[in-house]
């Protein structure tokens, strides 16, 4: 028999057993699958509640007469105090009956309906909640042990990981959807520093809000808060708290009854590599920057902090940005000090120092607030380098201080077809410039005049890092805030 011919059966044989097995491997893989999905929705689905709220809508105010007759009837039926009922999901993270939503779900209930997978309802009450990261924590008392579910660790998360989420869509109970994460750290255009959600393409849909996001071993890795829509339903993006941060929430919660944060009393911005290239910074790759110094009886004021200083460090844990700041800050308890490590221009360097500080409590702040608008203007004839439009203060601003009025130009346009029209600020949230901002220096050099700044920028080139020093004006206040504006020139 020739060599080549029995190569060749060989290999055709081998082919048709790979086709042979391979429908078997496929099937076999996705009954596995299919199992791992029944499995824990088994194991974790009589963990998950269904929550009504019950509130009322606002009094009418108007000062109308009504009419009179028929029409009196109809409007006081229409101008009568009607009930406002909506949906949401939770989970039992205890035996003892504590459950698991989101603060959005009971913020306006004015009374709250916990319905169980066995169809027992019963009434809840808040036993504390976060708008940090819009989680709350419900106590029912169902006099008896109930199912509960068990925190994973959203920290091993990865993209690609099939998850399930479990929910009452439209007030469907006990929905099972499944899909995968998509992304991790995800941030959305209403959070707060201390929400980094897990993205995932579950179906979530209204009335999720609130339930799990489990991985199939059975463990809660996230809580289902947001989803990216235009039409308000399921589009693919959905937005799950991770279960690290959800964890922390509810066990100081159980703890205190509120999430106590530390506080520093600061604001700040991030260390970019412009930044430590024009500033000449060797050692470290990133920071946050004081641009201002809130209150003279803040812990920064009083352990000396200053506007311009880096702090680099906290007890030790480096710091790169301004985010990896506040979360470190916020994970410490108040009142307890803790060594922060500072970097403050000093001459024509920067000085290292060790400040301790000791903590305060960090205020309540409300999420969703609303984001600077990006002005659209039209290009000017005498647009300046890097698309910039400069003047001179005028007297509203030199008007709005009594005593050391800044030197520098003031930002009247910016041509929006500028690289400069889309650089944003350090923390990514907002425009770094915008029209009617002060500029105070320009890499170094102190901006006095037009003609400083023409001067300082008519020489960069593509590639040149720049540093701006900005301040952001109140008008009629006095009152001035810094920040540092940092790009590469494009």
């Amino acid at each position: 028999m020739n060599p080549g011919m029995f190569r060749q059966a060989s290999l055709s044989a081998a082919i048709v057993i790979f086709l042979a097995v391979l429908p078997l491997a496929a099937q076999n893989s996705a009954s596995a699958l299919s199992e791992a999905f029944a499995e824990v929705a088994k194991r974790v689905g009589p963990a998950v509640v269904s929550i009504e709220t019950k509130s009322r809508v606002a009094e009418n105010t108007t000062n109308n007469l009504p009419p009179s007759g028929d029409d009196l009837l109809d409007y006081l039926r229409r101008q009568s105090r009607r009930p406002v009922y909506a949906v949401g999901s939770g989970f039992i993270i205890d035996k003892n009956g504590y459950i698991i939503t989101n603060n959005h779900v009971v913020a306006e209930a004015a009374r709250i309906k916990v319905r169980l997978e066995t169809g027992e309802e019963f009434p809840a009450r808040i036993v504390g909640s976060d708008e940090e990261t819009d989680l709350a924590v419900l106590k029912i008392d169902a006099g008896r042990e109930l199912p509960a579910v068990v925190f994973g660790d959203s920290s091993s998360a990865r993209v690609g990981e099939w998850v399930v989420a479990i929910g009452s869509p439209f007030g469907l109970a006990r929905t099972v959807t499944a899909g995968i994460i998509s992304q991790i750290d995800r941030d959305t255009p209403t959070t707060t520093v201390f929400q980094k959600f897990i993205q995932t393409d579950a179906a979530i849909n209204r009335g999720n809000s609130g339930g799990p996001l489990v991985n199939l071993k059975g463990e809660v890795i996230g809580v289902n808060s947001q989803i990216a829509t235009s039409t308000g339903d399921y589009n693919g993006v959905g937005f799950a708290l991770p279960s690290r941060e959800a964890e922390t929430v509810y066990r100081q919660i159980i703890q205190y009854g509120v999430v106590r944060r530390g506080y520093l009393g600061v604001a700040l911005e991030t260390v970019l590599p412009e930044f430590i290239k024009v500033y000449g910074i060797s050692g470290i790759d990133g920071g946050a920057i004081v641009t201002e110094v809130r209150d003279p009886q803040s812990p920064a004021a009083r352990a000396g902090l200053r506007v311009g200083d880096i702090i680099n460090a906290v007890d030790g844990v480096i710091v790169r940005s301004s985010v990896e700041l506040i979360n470190q800050i916020a994970a410490k308890t108040p009142e307890n000090e803790v060594k922060i490590t500072v970097l403050r221009e000093q001459n024509s360097g920067y000085e290292k120092m060790e400040m301790p500080v000791r903590l305060g409590e960090r205020p309540v702040a409300r999420p969703g607030g609303e984001n600077p608008d990006k002005t659209k203007l039209s290009p000017s004839a005498d647009t300046r380098p890097l698309g910039l439009t400069v003047e001179s203060p005028g007297t509203a601003i030199t008007a709005s201080f009594k005593n050391d009025v800044p030197k520098g130009v003031i930002v009247k346009e910016i041509d929006p077809n500028s690289f400069l029209a889309d650089v944003k600020s350090s923390n990514g949230t907002a425009p770094a410039l915008s029209p009617g901002d002060l500029i105070i220096r320009v890499n170094r050099r102190d901006i006095a005049t037009i003609k400083d700044f023409n001067d300082v920028v008519g020489g960069l080139k593509k590639g040149d890092p720049v540093v701006m020093q900005v301040l952001v004006i109140s008008p009629g206040a006095g009152r001035t805030l810094l920040k540092f504006v940092q790009f590469t020139v494009q």
